[in-house]
């Protein structure tokens, strides 16, 4: 604190004490009425002692963040400030200002009020004032004026209140963000009622723990002709003919390993039949069932929809293995057969998967059969094969279907296993193999060894480039995969066999 702040102008030490005659030096009183109360230090004298200008300047910059010395005239004649971070250029250029002058115009009422209260017998109030600064946010201030002396002196005590502004700043901001949340969630929860309300299709939520029914729309109250005070609170086995609760218990085991579990035949307890899908979400802590009932009623949709329930359920159950996918062929829903040839437990490890990971000796061979399919709209008996999860491989036939319409195109493969009927058709093709080993070991003792296996082997690759010509469809890449050959190689091949007597102009050269 610089020495201003410690005497006046005709060098005389000032002290915090009220009542100092100057001329005398004589002392009128020895209590000291500080900024934040109402009850004055009594016998200070007594407690305190003289207080010397320098402890006097320690305590005002203990108590305050600013300190001004204003004189009768209300211009700034000294200052100090402890906080560090004050914009300190801006805070120098107030000496020799008046003090009405460093301060916005909404705050030089204020300053007013403190420089004609400063002399005042009563308690100094604090008052808020700002001070602008250039290319800054207002600086504000608490202060209290006090005067000093008998010469009229006043000095004013502050206090930075930006830190109480920038809390009050984020309080404002937490405040503001939570009512957009809460606004954004009440919208939510409007929206939610309104499609819950008016959904036609029957809906019922139920605690998954207790399997207690906490909600249901108008359309689930119409399907189990139930009032809201008798629906709500009873438990889905109590809604469920006994011979359905089986199923019920199954399709909440399901819902809960995959999250979701749909076209389930349930009986009602009044005898109505539903088909009942359940999904499962959480909302907190708790985890919830939601239901979404399709009753089959005795109307024409009625029968339309049991018809439906039939195909499915005949689907589900038919001993050739059935898919349906996109037209991406990532699969949609498997049937029973499909799990079990593919060595999986459940369907819901299929779904998503691509059908090529099951389906093709070679994902040239499956790309193929998905060329066809685009082409044609439709195949018929391709023979391939499926790969099972645990490593076995069966011969099949794939038929399939692209469906076009509807609000999601789409595709349905079957596939059969043909195994025995394979037997059968290449048995004249095992017999005439044996017949060629006739003639070969007939040679036996004429002909040396060496040229016996290499015309073996030379048999033997002419039968498979004709079978993996046969499988390929005349196409020479997918054969040439499906051997593990070049191209060129196999080209080289089938001159040398005369297979088919393929000489074609664009065959390239086996040395290119």
């Amino acid at each position: 604190m610089r020495r201003s702040l410690q005497k006046d102008s005709n060098d005389r030490t000032l002290t915090p004490q009220e009542g100092v005659d100057a001329r005398s030096g004589s002392q009128a009183s020895t209590s000291l009425l500080l900024p934040d109360s109402d009850k004055p230090l009594k016998a200070l004298k007594k407690h305190v002692g003289d207080l010397d200008a320098e402890v006097a300047a320690k305590v005002i910059a203990a108590a305050s963040d600013f300190a001004l010395i204003v004189d009768s005239d209300g211009v700034i004649k000294d200052l100090t400030f402890t906080n560090a971070d004050m914009p300190k250029e801006s805070i120098s250029t107030w000496v020799g200002r008046p003090w009405i002058e460093t301060v916005t115009t909404e705050s030089r009422g204020k300053v007013v009020e403190m420089l004609r209260d400063a002399s005042g017998k009563g308690a100094p109030r604090w008052r808020q004032v700002n001070h602008p600064q250039p290319r800054a946010a207002d600086l504000p201030v608490r202060y209290s004026a006090i005067e000093i002396g008998r010469r009229g002196n006043i000095i004013a005590l502050g206090r930075d209140l930006r830190p109480a502004a920038a809390l009050q700043q984020r309080l404002i901001e937490a405040q503001q963000s939570t009512e957009r949340e809460y606004a954004r969630l009440r919208n939510a929860e409007t929206r939610y009622r309104a499609l819950f309300q008016l959904s036609a299709e029957a809906i019922l939520i139920a605690d998954a723990g207790t399997l207690k029914v906490i909600e249901a729309n108008p359309a689930a109250l119409d399907t189990l002709s139930r009032t809201t005070k008798k629906l709500v609170g009873r438990t889905l086995p109590e809604l469920l003919d006994p011979d359905s609760v089986g199923t019920m218990q199954l399709a909440l085991t399901a819902a809960r390993t995959a999250g979701h579990s749909g076209g389930h035949v349930m009986r009602l307890s009044d005898g109505i039949e539903c088909q009942i899908s359940l999904s499962l979400f959480r909302q907190g802590a708790t985890s919830h069932i939601l239901l979404q009932l399709s009753p089959a009623g005795s109307t024409v949709n009625g029968r339309a929809s049991t018809a439906r329930s039939g195909v499915i359920t005949v689907v589900q159950n038919m001993p050739d293995a059935f898919v349906l996918a996109d037209t991406e062929h990532r699969i949609i829903a498997v049937n029973t057969s499909f799990i079990e040839l593919t060595q999986l437990a459940t369907e819901e490890q299929a779904t998503g998967q691509p059908l090529d990971r099951w389906i093709g000796r070679t994902s040239s061979e499956f790309g193929l059969m998905a060329s066809s399919l685009r082409t044609h709209g439709s195949i018929r008996n391709f023979v391939t094969v499926l790969r099972g999860e645990l490593g076995s491989q069966e011969d099949v036939e794939v038929s399939a279907v692209h469906v076009a319409g509807g609000a999601q195109p789409c595709q349905g493969f079957t596939i059969r296993t043909t195994g025995r009927r394979n037997m059968a058709v290449r048995q004249p093709t095992d017999t005439a193999f044996p017949h060629s080993v006739n003639q070969l070991t007939s040679l036996v003792g004429t002909v040396p060894l060496k040229e016996l296996v290499r015309e073996t082997t030379d048999l033997i690759e002419r039968l498979c480039i004709e079978a993996a010509l046969d499988l390929a469809d005349d196409n020479r890449v997918s054969a040439a995969e499906m051997l593990g050959v070049s191209r060129q190689s196999l080209y080289m091949k089938m001159r040398r066999f005369g297979i088919g007597d393929r000489e074609d102009d664009d065959t390239p050269s086996p040395h290119a």
